[in-house]
């Protein structure tokens, strides 16, 4: 499930620089990814877990069990971007809108590491499916 973890970075858009932050960028997806994984583990521990003879506290395992499950539904959408994410460092892709194809700049990316889109991008597709 760790993507790209033994995979070298290689040199991606931009100069050396940005290939340093490609690489701690990396390492930090695959450091996430990894903890996302140990979440949703305990996460399915938790769902799994035997339940209570007591209608009472049944109901209120169920209520836990809704809660639980919309967490690992959240952890699996992050994994799957971080995925993604580690893909494109992989094909060197990473730091390019696939959208316009231009440079997503490099502060977007250490404050969004599996964006995809530039900022004026993703504005104009979070727009774009507001009504207005």
């Amino acid at each position: 499930m760790l993507d790209g973890a033994a995979e070298q970075l290689q040199a991606p858009p931009g100069d050396v620089t940005d290939m340093d932050q490609y690489a701690r960028i990396q390492a930090d997806l695959i450091a996430k990814q990894a903890e996302l994984v140990r979440r949703l583990a305990r996460l399915k521990e938790n769902l799994t877990a035997g339940r209570s003879a007591d209608s009472q506290e049944q109901a209120q395992e169920l209520e836990n069990a809704e809660v639980v499950d919309a967490l690992g539904n959240e952890a699996r959408v992050e994994i799957t971007k971080i995925a993604r994410a580690l893909d494109q460092i992989k094909n060197q892709t990473y730091g390019v809108c696939a959208d316009c194809g231009e440079h997503i700049p490099m502060a977007r990316l250490e404050a969004t590491p599996f964006a995809d889109r530039c900022i004026r991008c993703a504005t104009a597709a979070e727009s774009g499916r507001r009504p207005r």
